[in-house]
């Protein structure tokens, strides 16, 4: 028993040491430091304004996804319950 807790603990832990110096472990670390884009931005020189503007189109997307969702609902026929309400008024 005590070999198979070695062995796993051996190769586990040399796993364990390359992922925490892959850039996969340096991402988990900057997370849980807290270090969002911005502060990364910052550090890597990336202008904010361009970031900011990346933030504003992204929104602009999720409005277009909510705006095209509803559309394919209206012209499947399966229209939203306030719609629905407002017709059989």
């Amino acid at each position: 028993m005590e070999d198979i807790v070695a062995i796993v603990l051996l190769f586990g832990g040399g796993t364990l040491a390359l992922i925490a110096y892959s850039p996969i472990g340096k991402a988990i670390a900057a997370r849980i430091r807290g270090e969002t884009a911005h502060t990364l931005a910052a550090l890597q020189g990336t202008d904010p304004l361009v970031l900011e503007e990346l933030e504003r189109l992204r929104q602009e997307l999720d409005q277009v996804h909510e705006r095209l969702d509803f559309t394919e609902r209206l012209l499947a026929g399966k229209a939203p319950a306030s719609i629905e309400g407002e017709r059989s008024a």
